[in-house]
């Protein structure tokens, strides 16, 4: 220290010490060219004025010896404190040095201002919108109970539609809908309006559903308001709608009869009609009835007749397809009676369609007689191919080969069991009458007549064809001619007698047509050897068939006899036929 003290010294003194006085003398140089006018001068300058004149002269000597002593004292301090001085040096270069750095660090500071500002800027704008966040929690918050009651609208309405609570369903619809118009630019409105919407539909459809079903006119009504209310149908959408839901109602009804039993289904779908139409019309004239308008077809465009003829039209359309399967006569009578009661029914409300039932039944009993005659007439053809000729047990005639038509009791003669061939056919024949009887149209008795020719005609040709294709020798030709002659004088008045029970005087229509039956009275009239002779000559048999069976060619012995006795034989059947027909008629 002492080394550096010495060393140090005189640097410090000359430079600090001279640089000093030279400093203070010339501030002192330039004070005394300067006017002394100061305010820190005043004090010197009142003691100067003060001073002697020789004072004065002393003052600048008295100044230097001053100045001198206060500089030695200047350079003994730096000599004694120059650690100081060093000190405060390096302090100096250290602050130097700090203050470039921190130049260095505000200029980056100043760079970065606009960062923070617009960084500040930034977290005012984050913190005002975290504030409003905040504030709406607060809000959503304060307000829970209610919106939590809002968003359970949806699964209210579909409990109260689950209940039958459609009024309530309704309201709570109305007033979504007022709250989406209110805040339409809120999306949690508009996400509710939109579930109640679904929820809407969907009670919509359980409506429709409901009229789908077997509801009365009071819950129609309650409906068909219900229906108003949700204003998705105008007026004449709705009443299709209600027509289009109660037709469905009834279809279904329908397809739920078993299909396989005609007389069933028949018998279900008229009492269906009889029922639910009648009750559908007046349904919908309660509801849909307007007071304003003079004529309900003139209001709805004729919907509701349009819409019961449809119905009519099908009814008349299933039975038209489903009576020929019908194989009872009772059977289609009962139908045709529920069909007169439904249409009777029907009527009271404009609807009477008892007009267009009578050439569906026609038709149907036209059918089954025809189908029951050609039965009797095939079951005939096939007794007489495979029949024996053997005799059997005699029975007898009755007394005048007939049966009144006025007895009460119809039976088969006891006769034909004489002939099997005969007695399959009128069992046949009893059949279709028995059938024809509980439903019998008036309109139908000249056709079915000729029904009943026509299959008499079938026996007669199948007898004449059987005599002329077999070959009959001794007791088989006479056994075939007593059924050739019992079915002109038994089966033939017997069926006439049948058919004039079931229609009055229908008797004289099938006696009419004896003159078709000659070929067998032909047969009846020759004799068994001329019988037997004719039925040995092959070639005559074939002449016969290719002749149409006219046996007046086929049969042997001369012309004249042959006439002789198919005259004597024709006049014979004409008063059997006769006294038929006059009986019947009695």
């Amino acid at each position: 220290m002492e080394i550096a003290k010495r060393n140090l010294s005189p640097p410090l003194v000359g430079v600090g010490g001279g640089r000093g006085v030279e400093e203070d003398d010339d501030a002192m140089g330039a004070s005394g060219l300067l006017p002394l006018a100061g305010a820190s001068n005043q004090p010197y300058v009142s003691e100067l004025l003060s001073f002697s004149i020789e004072r004065l002269h002393k003052e600048p000597e008295l100044l230097r010896v001053d100045a001198e002593r206060i500089r030695r004292q200047m350079q003994e301090v730096a000599v004694e404190n120059y650690g100081a001085f060093i000190a405060a040096s390096e302090s100096l270069s250290f602050i130097r040095n700090q203050l470039e750095d921190f130049d260095k660090h505000l200029e980056s500071l100043i760079e970065e201002i606009p960062n923070l500002t617009s960084g500040c800027s930034e977290f005012l704008e984050s913190a005002q919108q975290i504030l409003e966040e905040r504030k709406l929690n607060q809000t959503l918050l304060a307000n829970h109970t209610t919106l939590l009651d809002l968003l359970e609208i949806p699964q209210l309405m579909d409990t109260c539609i689950r209940n039958g609570n459609y009024d309530e369903a309704l309201d709570l619809e109305a007033f979504v809908s007022k709250l989406s118009k209110l805040h339409s630019e809120l999306p949690v409105i508009q996400a509710l309006a939109a579930d109640v919407r679904k929820t809407t539909q969907s009670m919509l459809s359980h409506l429709l559903q409901k009229l789908r079903s077997n509801i009365q006119l009071p819950e129609c009504l309650r409906i068909v308001a219900h229906l108003r209310r949700i204003g998705v149908f105008n007026e004449s959408e709705l009443r299709l709608q209600f027509l289009r839901c109660r037709e469905a109602w009834l279809s279904g009804i329908l397809d739920d009869l078993d299909q396989r039993n005609v007389y069933d289904y028949l018998k279900g779908m008229v009492n269906c009609h009889r029922m639910h139409l009648f009750d559908v019309v007046n349904q919908y004239r309660a509801i849909f009835n307007n007071d304003k308008s003079g004529s309900e077809e003139n209001y709805d465009g004729g919907l509701l007749f349009s819409w019961a003829m449809h119905q009519i039209s099908n009814h008349l359309s299933t039975l038209e397809a489903m009576l020929p399967k019908i194989t009872e006569g009772g059977s289609l009578s009962n139908i045709l009676d529920q069909c007169m009661y439904c249409a009777m029914g029907l009527g009271l409300v404009g609807l009477d369609f008892r007009g267009l039932l009578p050439p569906l039944f026609e038709n149907a009993v036209f059918n089954l007689f025809s189908k029951n005659m050609s039965t009797a007439v095939e079951n005939f053809q096939v007794i007489l191919d495979s029949h024996r000729w053997v005799p059997m047990p005699s029975v007898g005639f009755a007394t005048n080969g007939v049966i009144d038509e006025s007895q009460d009791d119809v039976s088969p003669p006891s006769v034909l069991m004489e002939h099997p061939p005969l007695a399959v056919f009128v069992n046949g024949f009893s059949v279709a009458m028995n059938e024809l009887r509980p439903c019998a149209p008036v309109s139908l008795k000249h056709i079915l007549a000729q029904e009943v020719v026509k299959g008499l005609q079938a026996v007669s040709d199948s007898l004449v064809q059987y005599n002329a294709m077999r070959m009959l020798r001794g007791n088989e030709s006479t056994l075939f001619l007593s059924l050739c002659q019992a079915f002109i004088e038994v089966a033939f008045p017997y069926c006439a007698t049948c058919f004039g029970r079931c229609y009055p005087n229908g008797a004289t229509l099938i006696i009419e047509s004896r003159s078709l039956f000659n070929g067998v009275g032909r047969l009846i009239t020759i004799p068994p050897a001329r019988t037997n002779s004719s039925v040995d000559n092959v070639e005559e048999k074939q002449q016969f068939v290719d002749n149409g069976g006219n046996t007046s060619i086929a049969d042997n012995g001369p012309l004249a006899d042959e006439q002789k006795v198919e005259v004597a034989d024709t006049a014979q059947t004409d008063t059997t036929l006769s006294r038929t027909e006059t009986e019947s008629s009695t």
